[in-house]
């Protein structure tokens, strides 16, 4: 809002433009850390699945295996898409995690209902057969759904962040697009190596120990 004592059309001083408020820095919030998040939930997801198999030694079906193929290289693009302050991230990533999102559907509905004829399986595991079997409240909860999972938030996530870099640059003005460009290894890239680095010693740790 613009004070009275401005003529028509004087731009507003720094220090008398209105703070953000609550709900700026709410909508704000998801976008900022969009990247983060969707890269912690690669990184869990991966290395869970890691575990799975090596650690647990559950086999993964032929769907399985297709999942890990979209989720994995999602770790690494993420990571190195932070580290590159790459504005163009999500044309690698939406293409992977929405396919996989689709998967990790199908497979989940085969498992739970029989409304979807089962893929031909080529290894010994059938695509029907679930590891985890909780009872109660939770028996929803299978190693799809937790792909699924990871697959929503981080399409979700950097939906948001896309969105949100697309509003910033339309509101850029020349000064903003000249000004000089932030450190390449900053509070960011420490913030996404530091999210890899963790999860994955956690699920060493717990490997270990296992």
């Amino acid at each position: 809002m613009q004070p009275d004592n401005l003529a028509a059309g004087q731009q507003v001083p720094p220090d008398m433009e209105e703070a953000p408020g609550l709900a700026d820095w709410l909508y704000a919030a998801p976008a900022l850390l969009g990247r983060h998040i969707a890269l912690l939930a690669a990184w869990i997801a991966t290395c869970g699945s890691l575990f799975m198999s090596e650690v647990l030694h559950w086999i993964p079906c032929l769907l399985c295996w297709y999942q890990r193929i979209l989720m994995y290289p999602l770790s690494v693009i993420l990571l190195v898409g932070i580290l590159r302050r790459d504005r163009g991230l999500h044309w690698y990533v939406l293409p992977l995690s929405l396919s996989g999102t689709v998967v990790s559907l199908y497979h989940y509905l085969l498992i739970m209902t029989d409304w979807l004829p089962p893929p031909p399986c080529n290894t010994d595991v059938p695509c029907t057969v679930d590891y985890i079997n909780i009872p109660g409240a939770l028996s929803f909860v299978k190693v799809p759904f937790l792909a699924l999972v990871a697959f929503v938030l981080i399409s979700i996530f950097i939906g948001f962040w896309a969105l949100y870099q697309a509003e910033q640059d339309a509101q850029a003005d020349d000064d903003a697009a000249q000004a000089a460009p932030a450190p390449r290894f900053g509070a960011s890239s420490i913030g996404a190596v530091a999210i890899a680095a963790g999860v994955a010693a956690v699920f060493v740790v717990v490997g270990l120990v296992t």
